[in-house]
């Protein structure tokens, strides 16, 4: 990520600085998106950030200050009204950027993604994924990506060289499905990282996006032998000229399905249970990645019912292994940035011996 140097001074309004500098100025205080990962917390991202940016050379509540004053002055010493609407504008952006991501509108986030330990084949030369974010509203959740996505993306060469090895032997690329895709991280990454065919599902609001993500990352994933798509899927409903893409009416085809941070509320985990239940194919060499944090009690107990439901579905799903992996989680997060260190549990499902 590149950062412009910070500015050495803030301008006084009174001094009636020009057009060109006021837009340097604000340029050089943007704040890039944050990313984070299993290495490194987020809490040493940020330090290293805050390096680069304007916050070393100003105290946060001066930047903040200049920013207001910008916005409530009628800046009549520049030329017209387009340079003061791009002057408003810039300075809107900047307070925004510091007042937590449900502040803040469209975002793109970059995520890097590294072979150190070159676990397999599949993990290849290093890439970054650039994800778009649009502005958060109401209870869409699935516009924004989530701590789960990248912490289970990062684990995906060891299930690829572990658990599910068995899954990537042949020569053609496996179809892989993601239910519950939000803004598509893990699925793209999965794409890139095993060389498969990847369909990203969610809701049809969050498709547009989706569908965007996926042509936004569409050269990388190619370039890696992967291929991404997104469709509608609507856990439990069988609308499928609406709400769920008609490709969807075959049942029991995805050899995998992978899933992320899933759980938001009580009803969730029978719906969940019921698309793995209906898309899972009933072969013995099929299984399900799946990954949840255990933020609180509430996420603990989503989990447990997920659990329970995935094993008395109409054809069971037996656990073959899980862990828990430790990760940031930024649920919540608001003015102050902060993060929780927490636990996301993740386990590999396959079929019954009864169903196959």
């Amino acid at each position: 990520m590149t950062v412009s140097p910070a500015p050495e001074e803030l301008p006084h309004l009174w001094q009636k600085p020009a057009y060109a500098t006021l837009l340097d100025v604000l340029q050089r205080l943007r704040q890039e998106p944050r990313i984070w990962g299993l290495k490194e917390s987020r809490e040493e991202i940020l330090k290293a950030q805050a390096a680069s940016m304007a916050e070393v050379a100003f105290n946060r509540q001066e930047i903040i200050s200049f920013l207001s004053s910008i916005i409530k002055s009628g800046l009549p010493w520049l030329d017209s009204d387009e340079q003061r609407e791009d002057i408003w504008e810039e300075a809107s952006r900047r307070l925004s950027e510091r007042c937590g991501r449900t502040a803040m509108g469209e975002i793109i986030r970059r995520w890097p993604f590294r072979d150190e330990k070159n676990v397999s084949s599949e993990c290849g030369s290093d890439f970054d994924l650039a994800i778009r974010e649009p502005p958060l509203t109401g209870d869409s959740l699935g516009l924004k990506t989530w701590g789960s996505s990248y912490v289970l993306a990062q684990l995906l060469p060891h299930f690829s060289a572990g658990p599910l090895a068995h899954l990537f032997l042949g020569d053609e690329p496996l179809d892989v499905l993601e239910l519950g895709s939000g803004t598509g991280l893990l699925g793209i990454a999965a794409a890139c990282l095993w060389k498969a065919d990847v369909t990203l599902t969610d809701l049809p609001n969050i498709i547009p996006n989706l569908s965007h993500n996926a042509e936004l990352n569409r050269e990388t994933v190619e370039a890696r032998g992967g291929r991404v798509e997104a469709a509608a899927l609507t856990w439990g409903s069988d609308d499928y000229e609406g709400e769920t893409h008609p490709r969807f009416r075959e049942s029991n085809r995805y050899k995998l399905i992978i899933v992320a941070d899933p759980l938001y509320d009580d009803h969730h985990p029978e719906l969940l249970s019921s698309a793995i239940n209906t898309q899972l194919s009933l072969e013995s060499d099929a299984r399900l990645l799946v990954m949840v944090p255990q933020r609180d009690e509430t996420t603990k107990g989503l989990t447990q019912s997920l659990r329970c439901k995935l094993e008395q579905a109409s054809s069971p799903l037996t656990l073959v292994e899980d862990a828990i992996a430790s990760g940031e989680d930024d649920w919540g997060v608001g003015e102050t940035d902060e993060t929780d260190r927490v636990g996301f549990w993740w386990g590999v499902y396959r079929r019954e011996k009864s169903s196959w």
